[in-house]
């Protein structure tokens, strides 16, 4: 796909995943074209981490028979089994410093179902204005950072890098608002919410999501650390762009077009899918997976990232001064100095840095006692063993080795890895992009002209006119310093916010891509934050969703265009392209989460040992998944997404983003219209994610309708 993770608050369920950017610096030291590390094993068994020492406070020595039998002395016996829950919550965050855990549960204990009723009702309407208010905050403390608003001053990394946020569940905890929450409403497991779930009322749901946001008690020193590592991550990558024009081959030739600025790995990855339709496409893609590589083993000529004036052989890696008529007339300032000292690791202390501030977060989360635990547990509510069944399955099928003798024949020509992005079953593949950008330029010079097409583009999409104008009036356009995303609202009132890059020429068809994918995602956030019943409700269940939603939008980006309906087909072609880009996510799925696993295993490696660590993990899952059919035995490919880097275990979000949009359009394929069927499933809120799907299509979450539809693809049946 094209386009990097919506940015979702949901301190509800997941406090860690509230992702912030910030800055970075690169060195330029010598060092060696292939530097040593330590060697660590790539290939070991995951095991539990090593617990940092527990909190004091995370061991409550309280005794609390005697103040559960005072309130069911004082509240009633048919009050007994809330008692119970809601004394032992209250005593599992309580600390010392708290003061009288006794006196307080005497106190604010609600037995009245009226009172109970307004205590909630008012918890709701205060959390959906703290919530949004904070995000807009965050979102103001980002705007240059986030937004192409020319260069960057020394200070916006730094305002970037706060978030106001982190100190906010502390301070509710401090100020007794959580404990209250604890100790009247219930603190559920995922085992409780995925078998009972299905018959609690939309209110148990909504007290469900009120009380887990306060399943840790996180310190808000340890979540402006990580807010600050997020930052400086998601800053290093938005600015990791490679000029195209100045790369050269061995005979000092050009093979891309003056001016084309490409950013690591969006860009890079749909240019090379963009290559099939070019005559010269292969050398083109040769030439941007060795970029690739030389990204992922840090190779790469600190000088030249960012910087049109130097060209840049990646194949042997030297570096000259590019030629004065070569350079753009509005290149930034840069020095141009030929200097091939390679970039120095600053890829995986990034990394580190988000690790070691997520690891001293696991005491504080019993409930989920590490990142990777939060990220499956709380985030996504899908074990870790479950989503890599998912995706094993669609790794290893039989269907694979089917759809890659298609390609084959298509191309003429073996497979070889950077066809791992083959782009010719998408419909409009054997376009040249140049058409398409001619055409997304000249209707969207700026960003506010896509805005003003929106109403236009989402009655394309099977939205009523007055639907789509409501639509319309609640979504804001940006043009992004990145390679764009989707920006929730949490409150309403406000609005959720699409960012897309927009250069000097216009909208470029990757970014015209990506903003249809990102309208998609804004789509869902504006239904599931007006249209849902209760705001505690707010969003889907986890990040997979809202992408699964956007790729219904995406996938009709050409028909959007102008550019023909699809008929039976492009259907076909759809299906294929599904299924390949999910065989392609779900390698870079595994490889996110090995290497999750062997950060806990060696807690205290360095970042050249990370980088060691990585590139062997991704060349074990190619050799393993991905060699058997496109060759390149030790390929690193695998490695180069930069959520790896700066959101960190997002990335089997896409996979099964994949999976749960085909299983949606299998639905879409026997009701209609798309538009009331796509506003029936986002107002449905963030219930688990085997009930969402059972209410949008009839069943849970599955790969079998991918696996279904590839198969009826493959035998010519649309």
């Amino acid at each position: 796909m094209s386009s990097p993770l919506p940015r979702r608050l949901s301190w509800a369920r997941s406090w860690p995943l509230m992702l912030l950017l910030g800055c970075a610096t690169t060195s330029s030291a010598p060092a060696p074209e292939a530097p040593a590390a330590s060697p660590l094993p790539t290939g070991s068994a995951p095991r539990a981490p090593e617990a940092a020492s527990e909190p004091q406070a995370m061991k409550p020595s309280f005794d609390t028979s005697a103040v559960k039998a005072a309130l069911v002395a004082k509240h009633g016996e048919a009050h007994r089994a809330r008692i119970e829950r809601g004394v032992e919550q209250l005593a599992s965050m309580w600390r010392p410093a708290d003061g009288d855990l006794v006196a307080f549960a005497r106190a604010q204990f609600v037995s009245d179902p009226k009172v109970l009723d307004a205590t909630f009702t008012r918890l709701e309407r205060v959390f959906e204005q703290l919530d949004g208010h904070m995000l807009e905050l965050g979102r103001e403390m980002r705007w240059y950072s986030d937004l192409d608003l020319g260069p960057l001053l020394p200070v916006e990394p730094l305002v970037a890098s706060y978030d106001p946020s982190a100190h906010v569940t502390e301070d509710l905890f401090q100020s007794k608002v959580a404990f209250v929450v604890l100790l009247n409403f219930p603190l559920t497991t995922l085992t409780e919410r995925a078998e009972q779930g299905p018959s609690w009322t939309r209110r148990q749901w909504a007290e469900a999501r009120l009380a887990g946001r306060f399943s840790m008690r996180v310190p808000a020193e340890i979540s402006q650390e990580s807010s600050r590592a997020i930052s400086a991550a998601g800053l290093y990558i938005d600015e990791y762009n490679v000029w195209m024009h100045h790369l050269v081959d061995a005979r000092g030739e050009r093979l891309f077009p003056k001016g084309m600025r490409l950013i690591s790995h969006w860009n890079l990855r749909d240019e090379l899918k963009a290559d099939y339709a070019d005559p010269r496409g292969a050398e083109k893609q040769r030439m941007i997976v060795r970029v690739m590589e030389r990204i992922i083993t840090q190779t790469i000529p600190a000088a030249v990232i960012d910087n049109p004036r130097l060209d840049w052989n990646p194949f042997t890696n030297e570096v000259a001064v590019a030629p004065p008529e070569s350079v753009e007339a509005d290149a930034p300032p840069k020095e141009a100095r030929a200097d091939a000292a390679r970039e120095q690791d600053i890829r995986y202390e990034r990394m580190l840095d988000i690790f070691r501030a997520e690891r001293k977060a696991d005491p504080y989360a019993p409930v989920a006692p590490t990142r990777i635990a939060r990220a499956f547990e709380l985030g996504r509510e899908l074990p870790e063993a479950r989503v890599k069944a998912l995706l094993t399955q669609v790794l290893e099928s039989p269907l694979v080795p089917r759809v890659a003798r298609e390609i084959e024949t298509r191309l003429g020509r073996k497979l070889e890895p950077q066809d791992v992005w083959f782009a010719g079953f998408k419909s409009g593949g054997a376009r040249p992009e140049s058409e398409l950008d001619a055409l997304t330029r000249k209707r969207y010079p700026n960003a506010d002209a896509f805005a003003k097409d929106l109403p236009r583009i989402l009655r394309g999409m099977g939205f009523s006119g007055a639907k789509a104008d409501w639509l319309a009036a609640r979504i804001r356009v940006d043009a992004s310093r990145g390679a764009g995303h989707a920006m929730q609202a949490m409150r309403r009132g406000d609005f959720p916010r699409l960012r897309t890059r927009v250069e000097k020429e216009g909208m470029s068809y990757k970014g015209y891509n990506i903003a249809v994918h990102e309208l998609g995602h804004n789509v869902e956030q504006v239904f599931s934050l007006y249209g849902v019943d209760h705001t505690l409700l707010t969003g889907v269940p986890n990040n997979a969703f809202t992408e699964a939603l956007a790729f219904v939008f995406q996938a009709r980006d050409l028909e959007l265009l102008g550019q023909g309906k699809a008929d039976a087909t492009s259907e076909r072609e759809r299906v294929l392209s599904d299924f390949w880009q999910t065989w392609e996510r779900s390698g870079i799925a595994m490889v996110d989460m090995a290497v999750w696993h062997w950060l806990y295993e060696h807690p205290d490696a360095t970042p050249a040992q990370l980088r060691e660590a990585v590139v062997g993990i991704s060349q074990d899952v190619w050799d393993r998944y991905f060699a058997p059919v496109l060759g390149g035995k030790g390929t690193t490919l695998l490695a180069i997404y930069s959520h790896m880097i700066s959101y960190p275990l997002y990335l089997p979000d896409y996979p099964l983003g994949h999976l749960i949009s085909r299983q949606i359009e299998e639905h879409l394929s026997r009701k209609g219209p798309l538009g009331a069927e796509f506003e029936r499933m986002a107002t449905y809120g963030s219930v688990t994610p085997d009930l969402w799907m059972t209410h949008a299509t009839g069943a849970p979450v599955s790969a079998d309708p991918l696996l279904r539809a590839t198969e009826a693809a493959l035998k010519g049946k649309p």
